[in-house]
C-alpha cells in the first residue's frame, strides 16, 4: 500500500505484463536452445568440413544474434518496467529474497552476451575448437540463466518453506523449481528446432541441406515435446492447493489444458512423420504450421501458469491486489485508504473536510455528495480491484459482470470477496469503504437485461 497506483485502461497492467512477457519467454527459450543449437551444429559442421552448412550456420547466427539480443534485450526490460509499475510489492519481494540469484543471473547474462557476439564477428577468425568453445560457452551460460530465472519465477507460485525460514535457498530451490526446470529446458530445444525450420525453409534453396538440418534438429526437438509433458506433469503435481483448485474450477483454463496436449501431440506427431522420418516435407507451410502450432501452445501454458496463482501474485507472500496477507485484519480495523500513502494522499488533498486529527474520519466520507462518494469509490476500485479487473470493458470487466445485481447483492460480495470465489483476495477496508466502492460498482453495472426473471415470483395462474 506505500506505492501509487498505475492505471492501464481496458487492458489492465498486469494484462500488459503478460503480453510483453509472453513476447519475451518465446525469444528466451530460444535464445536457450538456440545456443545449444549452434554449438552442436558448428562443431558437427567443422568435423564433417561441411563448408555449406558453415555459411549456413553463420546467416543462422545472424539472425539468432538479432532476435535474441536485440528483440529479446528490449522485451526483457520491458518486463522489469512494467512489473516495477504493474506489481511493485511483488518485485519488491522478488528482488530482496533474491538479490544474490540475481545477482548470479547477470554475470551469467553478461557472458552469454558477449560470447554470442565473439561467436558470431570472430566467425572464420578463430580456430575451430575455440570457435566451438565460446559456442559452448554461450549455451551453457544461456542454460543457467534459465535455471536462475525458473527457481525465481517458479517461488512466485510456491515458495514452499520460505514462510518460515526466510532463506534464499529454500526459496530457490522451491516445490515448482524441479518441475519448471524440465519443462523450460524442454521448451527451448523444442522451440528452437520450430525457428530454425521455418528460417531454413524460408531461406535455403538446396534440398539436401534443409533435409540435413531437418533430420538433426527433429530428435532434440521430439526430446523437448517429451522434457514439457513430464515437467507439466511434475507442475501439476507439486501445485498448491489453492492453485489446484482454480484449476479444478475454471472451465476455460480446462478447455485449454485439452488444447496445450492436443496442441504437443500434434506437434509431435508432425515432427516425427516430418523433419525426423520424412525430412523433404520441410516446406515453408509445413514449418509455419508447426512454428505456430508450438507457440500456440507454449503461450497458453504460459498464461495457465500466470492464471493459478489467484488469489495470490506471489502464493502465500504477496496477495493480487499489492497486499500482504497478514495486512488485511489491520487494513479493516484502521480503513484501506488510511492504510494506503496514495489513496490517503489524494484523499487529504480533494477531500480536507473528511481529515480530522490527521486522519480520515470514515463517517464524514459517507456524508460526501454522490458525485464525491463515487469518486472515492473508483479510487477503491483501483487499489483494491484493478489488479485483476478492468471497470466497464476490456480485460475481466467488473461492470458486465454485475449487471443486473441489487446493491444490496453487490455490497454482499464486496464485504464477502473470498468467500463469494474463493480465488478472489478478502476485502480489506472498513464497512464504510464497503459502501462507497459499492456505490461504484453499481454506477458501472449494467441494468438488468430486459426479459430476464425477476425476484417477484410468477404465480402458476399466470399465462
Amino acid at each position: 500500500m506505500h506505492f501509487p497506483w498505475w492505471y492501464v485502461p481496458d487492458l489492465t497492467s498486469p494484462m500488459l505484463i503478460a503480453f510483453i512477457a509472453i513476447i519475451h519467454v518465446l525469444i528466451a527459450h530460444y535464445a536457450v536452445g538456440g545456443g545449444l543449437f549452434l554449438a552442436v551444429e558448428t562443431g558437427f559442421a567443422y568435423k564433417t568440413q561441411n563448408s555449406t552448412y558453415l555459411d549456413y550456420l553463420k546467416r543462422h547466427t545472424r539472425f539468432f544474434v538479432l532476435l535474441t539480443a536485440v528483440l529479446g534485450a528490449l522485451t526483457g526490460v520491458g518486463i522489469w518496467w512494467t512489473i516495477g509499475l504493474a506489481s511493485p510489492l511483488a518485485t519488491e519481494v522478488l528482488i530482496r529474497t533474491f538479490v544474490f540469484g540475481w545477482a548470479t543471473e547477470w554475470v551469467f547474462f553478461v557472458v552469454e552476451i558477449t560470447a554470442a557476439f565473439v561467436f558470431y564477428y570472430y566467425w572464420g577468425r578463430l580456430p575451430p575448437k575455440t570457435h566451438v568453445v565460446i559456442g559452448w560457452i554461450y549455451g551453457g551460460a544461456a542454460w543457467i540463466s534459465l535455471v536462475l530465472i525458473t527457481g525465481i519465477t517458479a517461488f512466485m507460485l510456491h515458495p514452499g518453506g520460505w514462510l518460515e525460514h526466510r532463506s534464499f535457498w529454500v526459496a530457490f530451490f522451491n516445490p515448482q523449481f524441479i518441475p519448471q526446470t524440465i519443462a523450460r529446458t524442454g521448451g527451448a530445444l523444442l522451440l528452437t528446432s520450430l525457428y530454425v525450420y521455418l528460417h531454413a525453409s524460408l531461406t535455403l534453396k538446396d534440398p539436401k541441406l534443409r533435409d540435413l538440418i531437418g533430420t538433426r534438429s527433429a530428435r532434440p526437438a521430439l526430446l523437448g515435446s517429451i522434457l514439457i509433458t513430464v515437467g507439466g506433469i511434475g507442475w501439476y503435481l507439486r501445485l498448491p492447493e489453492s492453485a489446484q483448485a482454480v484449476l479444478a474450477s475454471a472451465a476455460v483454463l480446462n478447455v485449454l489444458i485439452a488444447i496445450i496436449f492436443a496442441l504437443t501431440l500434434i506437434v509431435f506427431i508432425l515432427l516425427y512423420l516430418g523433419p525426423y522420418r520424412n525430412p523433404g516435407w520441410l516446406s515453408p507451410g509445413f514449418a509455419l504450421a508447426l512454428f505456430l502450432f508450438g507457440l500456440a501452445a507454449f503461450s497458453t501454458g504460459e498464461f495457465i501458469r500466470e492464471a493459478v496463482r489467484k488469489p495470490y501474485i506471489s502464493y502465500n507472500v504477496v496477495l493480487g491486489n499489492q497486499i500482504f496477507p497478514k495486512a488485511v485484519p489491520g487494513l479493516r480495523q484502521g480503513g484501506y485508504l488510511e492504510g494506503g500513502v496514495w489513496p490517503k494522499a489524494f484523499v487529504s488533498m480533494r477531500f480536507p473536510e473528511v481529515i480530522v486529527d490527521g486522519k480520515i474520519d470514515r463517517s464524514r466520507l459517507l456524508s460526501l455528495p454522490p458525485e464525491d462518494r463515487l469518486l472515492v469509490g473508483e479510487t477503491i476500485f483501483h487499489y483494491h480491484c484493478n489488479d485483476c479487473h478492468a471497470t466497464t470493458r476490456g480485460y475481466s470487466p467488473a461492470g458486465p459482470v454485475l449487471t443486473g445485481r441489487s446493491r444490496e447483492s453487490i455490497l454482499e460480495l464486496v464485504t464477502h470477496l473470498d468467500e463469494s470465489h474463493f480465488f478472489m483476495p478478502p476485502w480489506a477496508g472498513t464497512e464504510e469503504e464497503a459502501q462507497l466502492l459499492t456505490d461504484y460498482l453499481v454506477h458501472i453495472a449494467p441494468p438488468r437485461p430486459g426479459g430476464m426473471i425477476h425476484r417477484e415470483i410468477v404465480s402458476e395462474q399466470d399465462p
